[in-house]
């Protein structure tokens, strides 16, 4: 895995929560990860990993993921055993 991918994983992971991680950077994890992301209506994005799908609000205006979110993505990855 990339630096870059291991740095987005560690931020997921960070305690407490960071509100500071950019959207593309955890899409780009999740490609890495091998993934498939796919648009769907609005600013809505699926994730197919794991054999399941996730559906997530791409943020916008600001690049920003919001807590709630990361945090939701952190406890999927922690389900599957991936960590930093």
């Amino acid at each position: 895995m990339k630096r870059k991918h291991q740095r987005t994983l560690e931020a997921i992971f960070a305690r407490p929560v960071s509100g500071n991680v950019q959207w593309r950077d955890i899409e780009a994890l999740f490609v890495e990860l091998g993934a498939e992301v796919s648009e769907r209506e609005g600013s809505r994005v699926a994730v197919v990993l794991f054999d399941e799908v996730r559906v997530f609000h791409r943020p916008h205006p600001s690049p920003s993921t919001d807590k709630g979110a990361v945090a939701s993505i952190r406890k999927w990855l922690k389900q599957h055993r991936v960590s930093p």
